[in-house]
């Protein structure tokens, strides 16, 4: 789209102090990655996908089917959002199946259903290591996000193996349920050649052989503020921020999301993923909208391409060799005025 020229002035002083990716060091990200994402998994306005072609954000994750149901996206309907500049993301559940599901009947009858899901009455673990379920569930998925032109597909529960009851599948421990969905995930990569795959969540699954060369990035909840507006103050949090660096360090796009609503945790948020070099997105717990990008003058200096009004879409190429050197600092530099990042300190529960 037409930018005001001090905007495109802006943008060709701070690509001058950026470093190109020609110039990247051995094992910096070479991939043209987002900063900024929508995540929206239901509430599409009309039961389009008008709105998230139009907004301004890099990425899009959004449910397989507009429904939750068999209302799959078109290709023509994903083919209209890539045109707009995004890359396009399908949503689904590796280690869960929810009851509205069209999979979910067949997938009960096959006796592939564990334990509900806590505070998620309509959800419920499975048997992700049952080759029924690939046949059931994930090829038919994975085939289907081919069939529609998604870039790749965004993974969800890969922490069933530390949520299913032992008492329900006897002979299995925490460490062969977590090898288990290391292998699941492989076999998604190996089918869906063409797809990026990104879980979501449980970064600690690098620790096991391929799992890293398998994916391509990783969405990563709540690594500085918790649903909704609380500040991560837990262990876990720093552990898993520590992982998710090293998935950035490998060269993976790291599609980071906290859940706030009060400006000054937005903003603090925002500065947070930016530091870190991550594509962010701050939303509301229910992913039900598409949640606001991340305010243009708490970016870093290297991700910015005006010094006024935020474009609608940035050019093409702006800043993209800007994104942080693995085993190094970043080279962002946070605006005055903007809060800092926030100290990691918790555990990622979810969507809602």
């Amino acid at each position: 789209m037409r930018l005001l020229s001090a905007a495109v002035a802006a943008a060709a002083l701070v690509l001058a102090g950026c470093t190109a990716h020609a110039d990247a060091e051995p094992n910096e990200p070479a991939a043209d990655w987002p900063d900024t994402w929508l995540y929206q998994l239901s509430g599409y306005a009309d039961d389009r996908l008008d709105a998230v072609a139009a907004a301004p954000h890099d990425a899009a994750v959004v449910d397989l089917a507009r429904d939750g149901g068999e209302g799959y996206w078109t290709a023509a309907e994903i083919g209209a959002v890539k045109d707009s500049g995004k890359s396009v993301y399908a949503y689904f559940t590796m280690g869960s199946i929810e009851t509205y599901r069209p999979e979910y009947q067949a997938v009960e009858a096959a006796g592939l259903t564990l334990n509900q899901w806590g505070d998620w009455p309509d959800e419920y673990f499975v048997r992700y290591w049952d080759p029924q379920w690939w046949d059931l569930v994930m090829e038919p998925r994975l085939d289907q996000a081919k069939a529609a032109g998604f870039d790749g597909v965004y993974l969800d529960v890969p922490n069933a193996y530390e949520e299913i009851d032992l008492d329900l599948v006897p002979g299995e421990t925490r460490e062969s349920l977590a090898l288990k969905m290391a292998e699941l995930v492989t076999a998604a990569a190996e089918a869906g050649e063409e797809l990026l795959i990104i879980p979501q969540n449980s970064p600690e699954l690098i620790e096991y052989p391929g799992y890293l060369e398998a994916i391509d990035g990783i969405g990563i909840e709540e690594l500085f503020f918790l649903a909704t507006d609380e500040p991560c103050d837990q262990d876990w949090c720093a552990e898993n921020l520590d992982y998710t660096r090293d998935i950035a360090g490998a060269g993976k796009l790291v599609l980071a999301v906290d859940y706030a609503i009060e400006p000054e945790n937005v903003a603090s948020a925002c500065a947070s993923h930016a530091e870190e070099g991550f594509a962010s997105a701050v939303a509301e717990r229910d992913l039900d909208k598409i949640n606001e990008l991340c305010l243009k003058d708490c970016r870093p200096t290297c991700a910015s391409v005006s010094s006024g009004t935020w474009p609608d879409r940035r050019p093409t190429g702006s800043a993209r060799g800007c994104r942080r050197r693995p085993g190094g600092p970043s080279r962002s530099t946070r605006r005055p005025g903007c809060p800092g990042p926030s100290t990691p300190t918790s555990r990622p529960r979810r969507r809602s």
